[in-house]
């Protein structure tokens, strides 16, 4: 079931946020009843604290949710939405306490809070429902709800249920809701259309590599989105150990990431025509697994020496950022999970993105803070150009040294993305590794938010 708020039709209990501060004033204003309940109860405004006030029946007639202060609010975001779980089911408003300018982020936080990945396991969602605060446009928010929920479904399906083809199913089935156009080049016919190293990154594999397109919209300005599609990630010949298989699951993180973004831009009906690509693949060994030294050829014509076959998603990348920049679209974005040393700069909370586009530098940033999705901006450092150049190909795709891995496979594909395309790439994580308000272990969305929050003023529309 999709997140959603409360219908206007629900009698809400009102939800009182109070924060550190503004307890004492609260209970001051109280009936001498509910001062006593409030005191016996020792309530501490925390985030994530709660305490329902029973009404003269034994029912809930109202709920103060701690809002911690300052300093603790910084430390996170989606407040409200840690205390959701320990509601009981019902319909609830917000009646004081929240700052205005914290309304919208606070109502997505508690829709996000009903979020659970129950395809394996029952498991049991929050059924406390809230009633859209006032100047927030309910439908919306639950347009963007249902694109995270997307991205969490598809990177928690483990690689048994989440191959290419279901990766291909999942992508089709988006696009006949919203009544986009849907191909996909298949198997040996990426070698007759020219893509050949997303073959040569796939064909190891009993499932076989594909280029999932996806076109919606006739007019406004062209926006392209690549995802990487890795549904498992072994290394290839180049075999990653044990600890660093465990969560390949999410390299398709990029994909879930895009799709989930489409859902969000198709479903607002934002002006522009919209193009999705997805080189979906599985990195998998067999005796036709692409080697290492082995000398790629590439759609754009850019021979590629192979020095590490676990460095397999910018191949893929590259093939499908040189067929979107055919078409010269306004924009186009890559999303991907891509480098460990992407992580190790800017660790699982932060989406790091490189684009040479100050404006849409700008404009990344001003829509992450506002709608509490972190980004980062990278650095295309020019000087590490000739990291990429081995010598024996025009380029290498895992330079040796370890210095500088997110910039360096950044520069990779840029190489592929089109002169004068403005092209922007986030190397994000996918993944959440410890729970926090509306964001379980498991799945998660990064950078797409802050993205659609962008579009308008990025693309003049």
């Amino acid at each position: 079931m999709m997140p959603r708020f409360a219908h206007s039709t629900d009698a809400p209990t009102p939800v009182h946020v109070v924060d550190k501060h503004g307890l004492q004033d609260w209970i001051d204003d109280q009936p001498a009843r509910v001062q006593a309940w409030v005191r016996a109860s020792g309530f501490k405004p925390g985030i994530g604290q709660s305490l329902l006030i029973p009404g003269a029946n034994g029912t809930p007639e109202a709920v103060l949710i701690g809002y911690g202060d300052d300093a603790a609010r910084k430390r996170g975001r989606f407040h409200l939405a840690a205390a959701v779980p320990s509601l009981p089911a019902g319909a609830y408003e917000i009646v004081s306490g929240l700052p205005a300018d914290k309304a919208e982020e606070e109502a997505l936080g508690w829709l996000l809070s009903s979020y659970v990945f129950d395809r394996y396991a029952s498991r049991t969602a929050s059924e406390a429902y809230l009633l859209a605060p006032e100047g927030v446009d309910a439908a919306r928010l639950e347009i963007i709800a249902a694109g995270e929920c997307l991205t969490r479904d598809l990177i928690n399906t483990p690689a048994s249920d989440m191959g290419p083809d279901a990766l291909e199913a999942a992508a089709a089935q988006l696009a006949a809701e919203h009544g986009a156009g849907f191909s996909v080049i298949l198997g040996e016919d990426l070698l007759t259309r020219n893509f050949p190293m997303i073959h040569a990154v796939g064909r190891a594999s009993d499932k076989a590599p594909r280029l999932i397109e996806m076109n919606w919209g006739d007019s406004g300005p062209a926006l392209t989105l690549v995802g990487k599609g890795v549904c498992f990630d072994t290394g290839g010949l180049n075999l990653k150990p044990g600890a660093s298989m465990g969560l390949m699951k999410k390299d398709m993180g990029g994909a879930a990431t895009v799709l989930g973004l489409a859902h969000m831009i198709m479903g607002l009906g934002l002006p522009l025509r919209l193009r999705v690509l997805i080189p979906a693949v599985e990195n998998a060994v067999s005796g036709n697994s692409f080697r290492p030294q082995d000398i790629l050829n590439s759609r754009k014509g850019l021979t590629v020496e192979i020095n590490n076959t676990d460095a397999e998603g910018r191949l893929v990348l590259a093939d499908a950022l040189a067929y979107g920049a055919e078409n010269d679209p306004d924009l186009m974005l890559s999303m991907a999970t891509l480098t460990g040393a992407a992580r190790v700069a800017v660790g699982p909370d932060l989406a790091p993105y490189f684009t040479g586009d100050d404006a849409v530098a700008a404009a990344l940033d001003g829509a992450a803070a506002k709608v509490s999705d972190p980004v980062w901006r990278m650095p295309f450092w020019d000087p590490y150009e000739a990291d990429i150049e081995p010598g024996i190909a025009d380029l290498d795709n895992a330079p040796k040294g370890g210095f500088g891995g997110a910039i360096t496979a950044a520069l990779f594909l840029r190489r592929f993305a089109g002169d004068g395309v403005r092209y922007t790439h986030f190397d994000i994580y996918g993944w959440q590794p410890k729970a926090a308000p509306a964001r379980p272990t498991g799945g998660v969305g990064m950078g797409a938010r802050a993205l659609l929050e962008a579009l308008p003023g990025v693309l003049g529309i």
